[in-house]
């Protein structure tokens, strides 16, 4: 059993998402005490974001004559999608920021979202290739996003990750959500504290 666990908020320990995965990888060696942990910080390990010059080696493949650096970008970018393939769980901190999530899960998104590897076109549309394993995501927002249609139709972190995953073909998400944690102390300690009892609970049936 593997099981990658990715950061991605700049706030480091003051950061809510990272309170959160770090609860629920606690969590998950309780439940599988012998699993793999591969952690990925997106904030302390950066990639950079695709350029035009790295789009067409990245993710159009266009492979020849390639500069050092190119080679090491796509050898990169390989490892990345193998890390991911590999995962039977995966834990994504993801903190709202402007409505979205942080440049720096965009860029690993961007990264493993690839043609034959974790999708792939039909003649009947696109087929997500990376089904069957677990992503738990721990979403923190500073403001309230999911008790209203108007809020919602804001959101932009959690229906994106979403529909990401599900065009990778994976289907079994799980949000634990930490919501209101920038209304002040006594909002966040609660949206904290609700967030913690989902942890509790979310491998006990997997235990049993």
């Amino acid at each position: 059993m593997k099981l990658l666990h990715i950061d991605s908020s700049a706030l480091g320990d003051a950061s809510a998402s990272r309170q959160l995965t770090a609860s629920i990888v606690k969590a998950f060696r309780k439940a599988e005490p012998g699993a793999e942990i591969i952690r990925r910080d997106l904030v302390e390990q950066p990639l950079d974001h695709l350029n035009g010059e790295l789009l067409q080696v990245v993710k159009f493949r266009n492979l020849e004559g390639l500069n050092a650096r190119q080679r090491e970008e796509l050898e990169q970018t390989d490892a990345l999608v193998d890390e991911f393939l590999a995962a039977d769980v995966v834990v994504i901190g993801a903190p709202m920021y402007n409505f979205s999530v942080p440049t720096q899960l965009k860029a690993w998104i961007d990264r493993i979202a690839q043609a034959g590897r974790t999708f792939r076109y039909t003649e009947n549309g696109p087929v997500g290739l990376a089904g069957g394993k677990k992503v738990i995501i721990a979403s923190s927002r500073g403001g309230v996003y999911s008790t209203s249609d108007a809020m919602r139709a804001l959101d932009h972190q959690e229906s994106f990750l979403r529909t990401v995953l599900g065009f990778m073909g994976i289907t079994d998400v799980t949000v634990i959500r930490a919501e209101g944690v920038g209304m002040g102390p006594e909002a966040r300690a609660k949206a904290m504290d609700a967030a913690g009892r989902e942890i509790e609970e979310l491998f006990v049936a997997e235990a049993a």
